[in-house]
């Protein structure tokens, strides 16, 4: 059964100038699969509740025994009731609601083998990201391919990460586009 826990921000680090990730300690917490995602649960001083759904970007092995410890990515929408307050607003020492992990029909470990073939945009990377960490620490010999769509070269999320775990040379293969405009004498098609 799924049950809210309450989780504690421990730290959270930019990505891009919208997206922001969060690291939460979840006592409880009952570990999950990479691709895997937790409800997100906010109540206001006058009782309002509302809930977002938001995939892991951790590895399970993040989940050390005994530290609980997980990470969202969470990329600020304009309008959006629950993603400028974990993007603008949250501070470490800070508390919030979860219940996970959800879902398990879009997931993958290293048990399931390859090769994998990944395809992903804009914040659609996040359990995807989740996945080769997981392949990194144990499953390094499977063959791997990302192909990743960002509109811009800057909104590209874990972009330092990518590029250490490709020169890795481990078999992980990353493919960028670019929708809206690439850095300055940068190769390829443009739009």
């Amino acid at each position: 059964r799924i049950v809210w826990r309450v989780a504690e921000v421990l730290d959270i680090s930019s990505e891009t100038h919208r997206a922001k990730s969060l690291l939460l300690r979840v006592p409880g917490w009952p570990g999950h699969r990479p691709g895997q995602h937790v409800d997100v649960r906010l109540t206001a001083e006058d009782g309002y509740q509302t809930e977002r759904s938001y995939s892991l970007a951790s590895a399970p092995e993040m989940e050390l025994p005994g530290r609980e410890i997980i990470q969202l990515t969470i990329e600020r929408l304009g309008e959006g009731e629950v993603s400028p307050y974990l993007t603008e607003e949250v501070r470490p020492g800070d508390r919030i609601e979860l219940r996970g992990p959800v879902g398990g029909y879009f997931t993958w470990t290293e048990e399931d083998g390859g090769p994998l073939v990944l395809v992903a945009g804009g914040t659609g990377l996040v359990p995807l990201m989740s996945m080769l960490r997981h392949r990194a620490r144990h499953a390094e010999k499977v063959p791997a391919c990302l192909l990743y769509s960002s509109r811009t070269h800057e909104e590209i999320l874990y972009r330092e990460e990518l590029e250490r775990l490709e020169t890795a040379g481990d078999g992980l293969r990353v493919v960028h586009t670019l929708t809206r405009g690439g850095p300055a004498g940068r190769q390829g098609c443009q739009r």
